[in-house]
């Protein structure tokens, strides 16, 4: 069987109104497959709002959205997570996995690979019992990351991934990100790590809601 094309996306005409603002404005995009591109911008620029967009958690106003490949995950920060959920780690990461294939069970052997891969490349595995609460906030992203990884989405978005962590959990992330980016994996990533930025395949440079530049470094 052939294999299946990277996920890609195109939004023309895109515009976000909420709470009497505008957050994106007459925004075109395409989201080229297979690779990193990182949505970088001041803050209030539009980029959490675009990310939301294509996660399909935000309507907009007004455009249109088309989104091509088989599963999406969304990583949001780790400050809009309630930290009183009562999970444990790997609860939280397993969560990746519900409506992942219907196909499988709960109890999937397959479904329970791809839980412990995922701690295991965000090295979280011995914290698999740890209530999500009590863990720091680096160790909670990663946490939130590996519940992404382990739906083994096509598209995998990111809000902000490495904001405010230590060096081992952002090293962590960003090794995660390029093994991702070279299984095929197209990863869209709202940041302001140069780090991660300067591997990003392409870089995407909001401003007022609206794409001021785009650029291709590795070109």
């Amino acid at each position: 069987m052939d294999a299946m094309p990277p996920a890609s996306a195109s939004l023309r005409g895109i515009r976000v109104d909420f709470s009497g603002t505008r957050a994106v404005d007459d925004l075109d995009l395409d989201i080229a497959p297979g690779v990193l591109t990182a949505i970088v911008g001041s803050n209030g620029a539009g980029k959490s709002t675009l990310l939301e967009v294509l996660a399909g958690v935000r309507r907009p106003t007004a455009g249109r959205v088309d989104v091509h490949g088989r599963t999406r995950a969304f990583v949001p920060q780790r400050a809009a997570v309630s930290d009183r959920l009562p999970l444990t780690v790997r609860e939280m990461v397993a969560v990746g996995t519900w409506g992942w294939r219907r196909t499988l069970s709960r109890t999937s052997p397959t479904r329970h690979a791809a839980i412990e891969s995922a701690m295991t490349r965000l090295d979280i595995a011995p914290l698999a019992r740890r209530p999500f609460a009590s863990l720091s906030g680096g160790q909670r992203q990663r946490t939130l990351l590996a519940q992404g990884l382990a739906r083994g989405a096509d598209l995998l978005l990111l809000d902000e991934p490495t904001t405010g962590l230590d060096a081992h959990s952002g090293a962590l992330i960003r090794a995660a990100i390029a093994e991702e980016t070279r299984r095929g994996t197209t990863v869209v990533c709202v940041s302001h790590d140069e780090a991660l930025i300067a591997c990003s395949r392409r870089v995407v440079r909001l401003e007022g809601g609206r794409v001021r530049s785009l650029r291709d470094p590795a070109r």
